[in-house]
């Protein structure tokens, strides 16, 4: 099998260096095997770069890409728009028109409000629920990720040394420069323990538990049968505002979320990602209660681009797109069979593995062929081995994230899948000997 080359990507990323720092624009984007790599366009599942490579895709820009690159209805309604104007600072039909589709998809989203990023509108929630219930304290959970702020960036990826206790964790600091302060009222838990959760949450000075519904930044993992039900009790019952970070999870796993899924309705959920296809857009959905905690002279809220225009009718094309569930049958179909087709070629050539997620988004861990239940599973796998087949399948043509997750679109057909795997088989034969 032919080998790609990136020298154009390194010498770019050289280049970049000089006047980027690091020659990124978020940290997640450095440090990848052989090279960060410098991209010239995105066509339906495939990149190509600035060396020609045409390359598989299944980082799907870490999540945003739900349709493929490029689908023509979401450019073209951004386009309409933009001809239009580019911001007003008021508001536009597009703005209400999306939020509606949220509403209409969204199980809690009784209210809808837009933002930029998954990070503000995660700091959005927990201001309001603060405000709901006059408590300070927020309880996250190892392994989660709710944004880059250092109120939040903790216990994201610590070593088993610094997280202390499995059942007290300790708050692990993910960045040199964080506020000690900022994590004075946030407690950390450990996933999937419903009886930790419920003795903290009986002390009644809990404001919100935040987690995502289903740990999509850590081993694509699920809750255990009747976790998310015992959770959502004990917060009603102890007035405790539950907040689902779906900003993967929402529009991915399904058009309502994994709320709608897995049959669970939080008091406040956050979405990005691929609720526009790509587009810099979030929400914030909720309670009506709660989210008209905001209206004017209330709790603030703000952002000068928050409900852009362009954005959001990029938000409504994609949203009706998905909501026809067309691409969530495609997904579903595609992404079994590769799941199930990765397992197979793992275990063929006696590499212990364990694929697990949804078909829209999925781990390989490797290593481990045990069930990954929450993050102190996780550091069992072997992560160099998976990084090194990372390595080897982007030198035949299948990019895939270097942390073990894969994102797939609707874009990814029978053809994309059948080259996918015969890279699969030919870098395990290759590159794990």
């Amino acid at each position: 099998m032919a080998l790609n080359t990136f020298e154009k990507s390194k010498a770019a990323m050289a280049r970049g260096g000089k006047i980027l720092a690091g020659g990124v624009n978020s940290n997640f984007r450095a440090g990848v095997t052989p090279t960060p790599l410098v991209i010239d366009r995105g066509e339906g599942a495939y990149l190509i770069d600035v060396d020609g490579n045409k390359i598989i895709d299944y980082y799907m820009a870490m999540g945003p890409i739900i349709l493929g690159h490029n689908p023509p209805t979401v450019i073209e309604a951004a386009k309409r728009q933009l001809d239009k104007g580019i911001i007003f600072a008021s508001q536009v039909e597009a703005e209400f028109e999306a939020a509606e589709w949220v509403q209409k998809l969204v199980p809690c989203a009784e209210r809808v409000r837009f933002a930029g990023s998954g990070t503000e509108v995660v700091q959005a929630a927990f201001r309001i629920a603060r405000a709901a219930t006059g408590r300070q304290i927020i309880v996250k959970f190892e392994g989660h990720y709710h944004g880059w702020l250092d109120n939040v960036l903790l216990s994201v990826a610590p070593s088993l040394a610094a997280a202390g206790s499995a059942t007290a964790p300790n708050t692990v600091a993910a960045s040199p420069g964080m506020d000690p302060m900022a994590a004075k009222n946030m407690v950390v838990l450990p996933w999937n323990d419903l009886a930790t959760l419920q003795a903290r949450l009986a002390k009644r000075d809990v404001a919100a538990v935040i987690m995502e519904p289903a740990m999509c930044n850590t081993s694509a993992i699920h809750p255990k049968a009747g976790y998310l039900e015992g959770v959502r009790k004990a917060c009603t019952e102890t007035g405790t505002v539950l907040i689902f970070d779906e900003v993967i999870t929402g529009f991915r796993v399904s058009a309502g979320g994994a709320q709608k899924v897995l049959g669970v309705t939080p008091d406040l959920a956050s979405f990005g990602k691929a609720i526009a296809n790509g587009f810099p857009v979030a929400a914030l959905a909720g309670r009506a209660d709660l989210m008209d905690q905001m209206v004017p002279g209330k709790v603030v809220h703000g952002g000068t681009y928050n409900g852009h225009p362009v954005t959001m009718a990029a938000t409504t094309a994609t949203l009706v797109e998905l909501a026809k569930g067309d691409v969530y049958r495609k997904i579903e179909k595609q992404g079994r069979r590769l799941m199930d087709g990765i397992g197979t070629i793992l275990r063929d050539h006696q590499v212990p593995n364990r694929v697990q997620g949804f078909p829209g988004i999925f781990h390989v861990a490797l290593g481990t062929s045990e069930p990954i239940t929450d993050y102190r599973d996780s550091l069992k796998s072997d992560k160099a081995r998976y990084v090194k087949l990372a390595g080897t399948m982007v030198e035949r043509g299948v990019r895939a994230l270097e942390r073990g997750a894969w994102f797939l679109s609707g874009a990814h057909d029978d053809e994309v899948i059948d080259r996918t795997l015969a890279v699969v088989e030919d870098s395990v034969r290759e590159g794990l000997r």
